[in-house]
């Protein structure tokens, strides 16, 4: 009786140690960011709107435009159409360093986040509005259930260990 129960508690225990093993799949349908307009480090004379494409359809896009001096020149909010994000601008902006910062939300709920620069040669006056707050980074951060689903993988492993465990305990008392 005892070899049976040896047996249980080597198979519970190779079944743990294999599950915590093997490594997850990543998700395949995370998007990524294909095209801007204006490109990455162009120069441009005075854009008008930035162009945002992606692999998939998005959702719940956030596109933020700051200009040299710290200001936002984003006007209203983006619009999205299946894989594309526009984002309009004030026109007449003062030649700069632009940077883009973006966070949308992939297919499978995972939001994905980043920004680049672009140039303006223009010489347009300078937009009136207060200077921008950074975006924070938990806003750019992407929250992922693939880390919660290791934890609660662990946690059912460690509870069925601990029940076998528990189970040879009381059988050899017996």
């Amino acid at each position: 009786m005892t070899t049976v129960r040896s047996r249980i508690a080597a198979v519970l225990a190779a079944g743990g140690a294999l599950a915590l093993a093997v490594p997850a799949t990543p998700a395949s349908a995370h998007t990524a960011l294909r095209s801007t307009s204006p490109s990455a480090g162009a120069t441009v004379a005075d854009p008008g709107q930035v162009t945002l494409t992606y692999a998939d359809p998005v959702l719940v896009p956030r596109v933020i435009v700051t200009g040299p001096n710290g200001v936002r020149v984003q006007v209203g909010p983006p619009h999205s159409v299946d894989r594309t994000v526009t984002q309009a601008v004030r026109t007449g902006l003062p030649g700069g360093v632009y940077t883009v910062g973006w966070r949308v939300v992939s297919p499978d709920g995972h939001p994905i986040s980043g920004s680049f620069t672009f140039r303006v040669s223009g010489s347009g006056a300078a937009p009136n509005s207060a200077p921008a707050a950074t975006p924070s980074t938990a806003a750019r951060r992407g929250t992922s259930s693939a880390g919660w689903l290791w934890i609660g993988l662990g946690a059912a492993v460690l509870a069925a260990l601990a029940a076998g465990a528990a189970y040879l305990r009381r059988s050899r008392r017996a």
